[in-house]
């Protein structure tokens, strides 16, 4: 097979808030992307950050063995020794493009692109026309082109309303407040559809789209409390989409569970380069290709640092979920949870007025939910004699992965490394 032009579409804080996904959102060009390819359904951060997932992505490990377990940002960085998928494509004779966001290091070279395209901001507004010409100058040598867009992360765009109709998501609160921070995330995802659908057509005017590989991804799930920088299910759920060579086509819908990192060997194998032994990835080729049904009956979690320290880590099965947490905190952490209404602070104002147990009742040291009796996570079975078998199956999967991993967590607390910028935990201020 000749070998594939690669392009990655990745936004911030998407989780699977998408029409192709069910979510009463309109996304007209990934959903007709996901028609023409392939849509998992069971697609999985293993953390619940960008940095971390991110660098998973491109290193095919899970963050405490590429080493960024916090926010570049705030001083944290990938391992030196840890292969970058674009410098491996790189050195495999592909050019390697950036358009817009990266959150994997300070310098986009130290990742192993060959070609920046600065762009005014990382907006869509701005990137994706970028793209569009660099796909209408109809390039000759194979590329890798990461696309990164900083929606749909707050501060959101403001919807005019009207806001009384808004679905609200399951695990929160139908409330005003909370109906018009939907209708803003909304407006932030159709911004992120327009824009892929640019792209797609000038893939398409470039006459490029039989020859390359579309993928569209997301780091994790949306910034609402009970999500992003949690190891619940709106937390660690992602979409992942693909279309183009290797059997990404034929309108697909995989059900078996997968993760970002599996596109780290999934996309060296299309390229011909064969992938660094010491991965977590797994190729996702066989799965599409009807070679096999499953690639793995477990799916392991973590999070260490966000803009503060709260060290969990946990295990998904397609029934349960098993979480550990290592320090004292409230159910949900008022430090990780990004602010409201265009920033304005509703999880702070608006929880701890109408919903004040989330942040004062202390979050168990277990966890454990049965997905499918509860999959909004609303009753931690922990404590029930009748699953004290299957919370001591997972407590020791966990315990085990973290000692084969040579997880630094299971030699106790993880110190951030010198300089970086922590936020205390008492703190509100993300």
């Amino acid at each position: 097979m000749e070998r594939p032009n690669i392009l990655l579409i990745i936004s911030h804080d998407t989780g699977r808030h998408l029409g192709c996904y069910g979510r009463p959102v309109a996304t007209p060009n990934l959903d007709r992307l996901a028609r023409e390819g392939v849509l998992f359904t069971q697609a999985f951060c293993p953390a619940p950050q960008c940095c971390a997932s991110r660098a998973s992505l491109l290193t095919g490990r899970v963050p405490h063995r590429h080493g960024l377990i916090g926010l570049v940002h705030r001083g944290f960085r990938l391992r030196p020794d840890v292969p970058r998928l674009p410098a491996l494509l790189a050195r495999a004779g592909y050019a390697t493009h950036l358009f817009g966001l990266q959150h994997e290091a300070s310098d986009a070279a130290d990742l192993g692109y060959t070609h920046v395209h600065p762009a005014a901001t990382t907006h869509c507004e701005d990137v994706a026309p970028l793209v569009a010409a660099f796909l209408t100058s109809r390039p000759t040598q194979p590329f890798f082109a990461a696309v990164g867009v900083f929606e749909t992360h707050r501060p959101f765009p403001a919807s005019p309303g009207p806001w009384d109709t808004v679905v609200v998501p399951a695990f929160l609160p139908d409330a005003p407040e909370i109906r018009r921070d939907i209708a803003d995330l909304n407006l932030a995802v159709a911004r992120l559809d327009a824009a892929v659908g640019q792209i797609l057509a000038a893939l398409n005017r470039a006459g490029l789209a039989e020859r390359t590989l579309v993928l569209y991804t997301t780091d994790h799930g949306i910034a609402f409390p009970g999500a992003k920088a949690t190891l619940f299910e709106p937390g660690i759920e992602i979409a992942l989409i693909a279309r183009g060579p290797g059997g990404f086509g034929g309108g697909q819908v995989i059900e078996a569970m997968v993760t970002i990192m599996d596109l780290f060997p999934t996309l060296l194998g299309l390229a011909g380069v064969l992938p660094p032994a010491d991965i977590d990835g797994r190729d996702l080729g066989p799965l599409v290709r009807g070679e096999v049904t499953c690639l793995r009956q477990r799916v392991f979690l973590e999070l260490t640092y966000h803009a503060a320290y709260d060290p969990m880590r946990g295990v998904r099965t397609p029934r349960y979920k098993y979480i550990r947490s290592f320090e004292p905190r409230p159910w949900w952490f008022p430090p990780n949870i990004d602010g409201g209404p265009r920033m304005q602070g509703y999880t702070k104002d608006w929880f701890r007025q109408h919903r004040p147990e989330v942040f004062e009742r202390p979050r168990p040291p277990e966890l454990l939910f049965d997905l499918t009796a509860d999959p909004l996570e609303q009753h931690n079975l922990a404590d029930d004699p009748a699953m004290a078998g299957v919370l001591a199956t997972l407590r020791q999967e966990v315990a085990e992965w973290m000692a084969r991993t040579d997880d630094p967590l299971s030699r106790g607390p993880v110190p951030p490394p010198p300089g970086a910028r922590v936020t205390p935990p008492e703190s509100w201020d993300p």
